[in-house]
């Protein structure tokens, strides 16, 4: 008896992905791997495992990816100091690159003629995913059911799941969910109420943070070190990088830190209104900025930030693995080597404050800058440097 053809889904357990389950197995008649990579979003083994055996799924892959997830893709964008837009971190594009690749490896192992996602026709991640899978598979077949299928909007999602019997799950109110995704370094929520940018978020909605007045009265004090550029321990004592994120994460959450309210422009021209909650990572990147402040020469802190624009929007838009982040990305390393030392914050109400920062590889020198030494600096020479960086302004005034 002649095999099925193999399809790998990257696959939650949630409502979408069994629907499009068991899409792919009627449409395609074909056996259906269900993969999933635990990168610490909230994950119920127990549910992924009992879904798809429900439809008969027989290979069902869960990969710890989290180390790898912090180490070789949050970090490298921590560097870099990526924000799209001027507020968002990036939570959800930097996850699908490593998704990608390592649905891609399974389908390789099992010999796929396919892989398939639960993205919408009308959203970034599709994107994200599928350069991943044209990077690492030229040749692999993508199903992209949200652009084959004749479902067309939630309700007529929920419809199919009643009819074969796909449990559909339930909001804190008790209505259907909103579009979430999250992991170890964010979690989104878009959809329902959201859409219309005038409306508040419901509180219920939030995931991981308190509010800002809900948070103590009391301030929390942290501190964090950094080696080569990376936070390896908090509070004196040395974390890996899984670990480490998911402390800070409970640390920001409880002090009402990370959240974005914002409305962003999708790569696909289309403007959507998300609720994002980065506590920990709202803290790294401050936390960054503070320690490049006394270990980076103004101009390659100057460079970073001219080219982080572009760096963001080349993340955002799913390019992770292109030749111009490669190359952003070497530029952004370069500087990093002296970016050692310890960083201390003040977390409160949603604010985080920087409280001090010290390195071995400092090139701050109170000499210079301090009132009461006179250092290795003679005060007139500012006269001669004024006089010259003048010239052009006043070439302006003549008539």
């Amino acid at each position: 008896m002649k095999s099925k053809k193999r399809i790998v889904l990257a696959y939650s357990g949630g409502l979408d992905t069994s629907i499009i389950l068991k899409w792919l197995q009627e449409k395609y008649n074909c056996e259906v791997i269900c993969y999933t990579a635990d990168i610490g979003q909230e994950i119920n083994r127990k549910k992924i495992f009992s879904n798809a055996k429900k439809f008969g799924v027989q290979n069902i892959i869960i990969n710890d990816l989290k180390d790898v997830f912090v180490k070789d893709y949050v970090f490298p964008m921590i560097r870099g100091h990526a924000i799209y837009e001027g507020v968002y971190l990036l939570g959800t594009s930097i996850a699908r690159p490593l998704i990608a690749k390592d649905q891609i490896r399974i389908a390789k192992k099992f010999k796929a003629y396919a892989v398939s996602h639960g993205a919408t026709g009308k959203g970034n991640d599709q994107v994200r995913f599928e350069l991943g899978y044209h990077y690492f598979d030229p040749k692999i077949k993508i199903i992209a059911p949200w652009r084959l299928w004749k479902l067309k909007s939630r309700t007529d999602l929920i419809n199919y799941a009643k009819k074969h019997n796909i449990p559909i799950p339930k909001d804190k109110k008790g209505a259907p969910p909103f579009s979430i995704d999250d992991n170890l370094f964010h979690t989104s929520t878009e959809g329902k109420i959201l859409e219309n940018p005038k409306n508040s978020a419901p509180e219920f909605i939030f995931q991981r943070t308190n509010s800002p007045e809900k948070a103590p009265n009391k301030a929390t004090y942290i501190s964090i070190n950094f080696k080569n550029s990376d936070p390896i321990g908090l509070n004196g004592k040395k974390l890996k990088p899984s670990i480490l994120l998911q402390r800070l994460n409970q640390l920001a959450g409880k002090n009402g830190i990370g959240r974005v309210d914002l409305v962003e422009n999708r790569f696909l021209g289309i403007k959507s209104r998300g609720v994002y909650e980065t506590p920990g990572g709202t803290i790294l990147i401050n936390a960054h900025r503070a320690i490049e402040s006394i270990t980076l020469d103004r101009g390659e802190a100057h460079i970073k930030d001219e080219i982080m624009p572009k760096y963001a929007e080349t993340i955002y838009n799913g390019l992770w693995f292109s030749s111009e982040r490669y190359s952003m990305q070497k530029l952004i390393d370069s500087t990093q080597t002296r970016v050692n030392g310890l960083v201390k914050l003040k977390l409160f109400k949603g604010n985080v404050i920087i409280t001090g920062r010290k390195s071995d590889n400092s090139i701050y020198d109170n000499s210079l800058v301090s009132f009461d030494e006179k250092g290795n600096y003679n005060q007139k020479d500012a006269e001669g440097f004024i006089k010259i960086n003048s010239i052009r302004l006043k070439r302006r005034n003549i008539k």
